[in-house]
């Protein structure tokens, strides 16, 4: 999936869109860099590489047409859902060990930890 590239780098980059587009985020290539912490280059590269590969596609934006929107394509939905079905199958058949109860508590501690670890890190920036 990733000739010159990271299959992480990849695959985060699908993950922030598909989040992107069950929020109705309009992802450009700005905001997509900036959820990777990644530079303008290394931005362009990466979109140019996962439309390459047709994971995603780059169009004008309605709206604004001087900006990008990226949208990820039917083909990166499948390969997400032959990668992960699987786990998310084990997942939820280990889930329904737990009661009520013991999974609310995981649901907060999962909650809990991203909320305070992206606390911690605004106030490093």
């Amino acid at each position: 999936m990733h000739p010159g590239g990271s299959v992480g780098g990849d695959v985060r980059a699908l993950i922030h869109l598909l989040d992107a587009a069950r929020d109705g985020t309009r992802a450009t290539p700005g905001w997509l860099g900036e959820q990777l912490r990644l530079n303008s280059a290394g931005t362009t590269a990466l979109i140019d590489r996962l439309e390459r590969l047709g994971l995603i596609r780059r169009s004008r934006d309605t709206v604004d047409r001087r900006r990008a929107l990226l949208t990820v394509e039917d083909k990166a939905r499948g390969l997400g859902w032959a990668f992960f079905e699987p786990v998310i199958s084990e997942v939820t058949s280990v889930a329904q060990e737990f009661d009520a109860g013991e999974l609310d508590t995981v649901r907060r501690f999962l909650t809990a930890v991203p909320q305070s670890t992206g606390t911690h890190a605004d106030r490093a920036r």
